[in-house]
């Protein structure tokens, strides 16, 4: 099976890159509109975005790695569509991915801004990233528009399946930082006790970034999940 990476808000494909580099026929894809193409107004249309560019690729069924707002997308994709996905991949994401009002306003107010604007507000987010790879990750993200990352957190501040994760019948890791603070460990302890033989793992010391600030930890634990589906 096809493993595939999923971003999260704002982000890029290659923010992946201790995982690509473990996992080298995996596929990391930058969605549409970061910063190729137009970016999707739901997560859903991200999410049927996905299955096109999967198909097109002859993946045929894959395990979804997802962050964030990319694990709302993989746990979108598994709703509608779980015949095609062999497994899952949840870090640091939760069935509702609410956005604090204040940060999408400092969004809205800045819009119009040149997209380096964003480095200053991401910044503190990658505390613990070794600092070529953050520099390159940061570099990626802020060659995307203000009004793309608002887009995607406005997406992921309408994700809502609370009602519906229990339906989820599908091999799953959860994975968090124990320092997250966008989506704490509450989220994913969420998840795994609704979806049924999940798995939950927690990393000391980590973040949002938990797969960049702790790369060897986060890939032990997919390396092994990823055992238990062969």
């Amino acid at each position: 099976m096809k493993l595939v990476f999923i971003h999260g808000a704002g982000g890029t494909g290659d923010a992946w890159h201790f995982q690509k580099a473990r996992f080298p026929d995996s596929d990391a894809v930058s969605l549409p509109g970061h910063p190729e193409g137009a970016a999707r107004n739901s997560i859903d249309e991200y999410r049927e975005w996905l299955r096109e560019h999967i198909t097109a690729n002859g993946s045929g069924k894959t395990v979804l790695a997802g962050q964030s707002m990319g694990g709302g997308i993989a746990l979108s994709y598994a709703l509608a569509h779980p015949g095609e996905v062999g497994g899952l991949v949840l870090i640091g994401t939760g069935v509702r991915l609410r956005v604090n009002p204040g940060f999408l306003q400092l969004l809205r107010d800045n819009a119009d801004k040149p997209p380096s604007w964003y480095r200053e507000v991401a910044l503190p987010m990658y505390d613990g990233v070794e600092p070529s790879v953050r520099d390159m990750v940061m570099d990626r993200q802020c060659r995307l528009p203000v009004c793309v990352h608002l887009n995607d957190f406005l997406c992921c501040d309408r994700f809502d399946i609370m009602e519906r994760i229990t339906e989820i019948r599908i091999p799953t890791l959860v994975l968090c930082g124990d320092k997250d603070i966008m989506t704490p460990e509450k989220y994913s302890r969420y998840l795994a006790d609704r979806i049924p033989g999940s798995r939950l793992a927690v990393i000391p010391g980590a973040g949002h970034l938990v797969f960049l600030q702790k790369p060897g930890e986060v890939n032990r634990e997919i390396e092994a999940f990823l055992a238990t589906l062969s």
